[in-house]
């Protein structure tokens, strides 16, 4: 038999959990001591990370890299695709932008990216031994089969053992597995060692007939049935926002609470920075889309976005600009993060970077302008102690995360028509972000600002006490809590592990 030192984590379609499965295979492997990392060779997502290096990568990646206990890097993800609107998107070549193309145009270069991953898997294998690979989408796209570096191009490349996951939650899974494998180019086919049944619900072992059709169907053993688990791991693209909250009306259970919004963007970018403010018992968050009413909000988010101009568009269009500029006149608590914080200053300046060439009006909320004028993008983890200026930023302490834009966002003394400032314009953090006279409407670009505990309790301590409702800070998880043990166990329960394990050198 072939030893093994990698294995492909392919899936029926998005979304059916394969970064989760690939995570928790890499934190079994780590705790039997085997070296191993996360590999990725192209993802889609507007969710990113920021390595040591100032590199950017897809989120799930980074966690992956978490749950294997390395250092998160290029190299496992190296090329990230970043939709940007009018059919474009951004290609982070190795962490760095590349070039903006079409999905028509990308095509025709997917050639001459496939040696950059096939390299960067080199590498990641002389450096870990064994690598569990991540597939993207679904492994049978016909009509992708020759021009695709996320699955068959690269399955074709490395012929590693593929173990498929399909999500049994949305029902179909006998098609899905049958229908994938049957679709296979017959040289990928004879890679599939194993089917992995998701987010079932329920008694798994209600399925067992139906594993034992799957297995006769598809001549293929299924590894297991993984019953559905909630984890506090960030999602990896805005698929997983369809299972938020978008809330027209309050629940009743919702009362005692003080109301966040969160706008939800089109291009809404690094979502995952508000799971701590999503958990927090004294909050109710919200996913608004744009257009929704804004009135019953103690404080509303702009968040990340990929094409700030494009969305600062349809905020003006949608009237959700002019309930924000309403609501920030009645004390409401404003915080823009990156390119909400863009879109609160007077204007934008584009020189061709984002969309047209030209100078598009902001809110005018905050005393400052943001010039796009380089392709060039900051990536960097940062740490800022808060300026303590006003009655949310004076709760916060010292705080860690990253800077992922492009533009400059320069200071102004005039010309913003709405700017609840006066001669003097106040700092966020440090000599970073603007902050209002009153405190209430704040501007940074420090995406990962409501991942800090004391971030997040300061803004919902404040709503608390302005509602007059009362506030406990959060108990902090057990100092041995990790999500990534606990999936890990979760697939110890449901999966034939040494299946597994025979793939990988120790």
């Amino acid at each position: 038999m072939l030893t093994y030192m990698s294995v492909m984590i392919f899936g029926t379609a998005s979304h059916v959990g394969k970064s989760t499965i690939a995570a928790g295979i890499l934190r079994l492997l780590i705790r039997r001591g085997i070296s191993c990392a996360p590999f990725k060779s192209q993802n889609m997502s507007l969710n990113s990370w920021i390595t040591e290096d100032g590199d950017e990568i897809g989120i799930a990646q980074a966690m992956q890299a978490h749950a294997a206990r390395c250092p998160p890097s290029a190299l496992m993800n190296p090329v990230l695709l970043k939709p940007k609107g009018k059919h474009s998107s951004q290609v982070i070549l190795l962490g760095k932008p590349y070039l903006d193309t079409s999905a028509e145009t990308y095509f025709t270069i997917t050639p001459s990216l496939l040696p950059h991953c096939l390299t960067a898997a080199q590498t990641l294998t002389e450096q870990y031994t064994n690598l569990v690979i991540e597939g993207a989408g679904s492994v049978a796209e016909l009509n992708l089969y020759e021009r695709d570096i996320a699955n068959i191009g690269i399955a074709r490349a490395l012929q590693y053992p593929i173990i498929l996951v399909a999500d049994i939650e949305r029902g179909g899974v006998f098609a899905q597995v049958y229908g994938t494998i049957s679709l296979l180019p017959p040289d990928i086919k004879p890679l599939v060692q194993g089917v992995i049944i998701n987010k079932f619900q329920g008694d798994p072992a209600l399925f067992t007939e139906g594993i034992a059709i799957l297995e006769k169907l598809c001549h293929v053993p299924v590894l297991g049935v993984v019953p559905y688990i909630h984890l506090d791991i960030p999602d990896e693209d805005s698929l997983s926002l369809r299972d938020r909250k978008v809330q027209r009306r309050f629940p009743s259970d919702a009362k005692e609470c003080v109301r966040i919004a969160i706008i939800r963007l089109p291009y809404i970018s690094n979502f995952t920075d508000y799971a701590l403010l999503e958990s927090d018992p004294h909050a109710f968050v919200s996913y608004v889309l744009p257009g929704e009413d804004l009135a019953e909000y103690d404080a509303i988010i702009l968040p990340g976005t990929k094409n700030t101009i494009c969305d600062l568009r349809t905020l003006q269009e949608t009237g959700t600009a002019d309930a924000i500029i309403a609501a920030a006149k009645r004390g409401v608590v404003i915080i823009g993060i990156c390119g909400g914080y863009q879109m609160l200053g007077c204007a934008l300046h584009d020189s061709g970077v984002e969309e047209q060439e030209g100078v598009y009006k902001g809110l005018g909320l905050l005393p400052c302008i943001t010039v796009f004028d380089s392709y060039e993008k900051i990536t960097t983890q940062v740490t800022r102690t808060s300026s303590g200026f006003g009655p949310v930023l004076s709760r916060m302490d010292t705080v860690f995360g990253y800077e992922i834009h492009m533009g400059i966002t320069k200071r102004v003394h005039n010309g913003c028509e709405n700017a609840l400032c006066a001669d003097v314009i106040h700092s966020a953090f440090e000599d970073e972000g603007t902050v209002s006279d009153s405190g209430l409407v704040i501007g940074t670009y420090l995406h990962g600002l409501f991942t800090n505990q004391n971030a997040a309790s300061a803004l919902i301590s404040y709503l608390c006490e302005k509602k007059g409702h009362s506030y406990t800070k959060p108990e902090p998880p057990p100092s041995h809590a990790d999500p990534y043990d606990t999936l890990a166990d979760h697939l110890e329960l449901h999966l034939d592990i040494q299946q597994i394990l025979r793939h990988f050198e120790y």
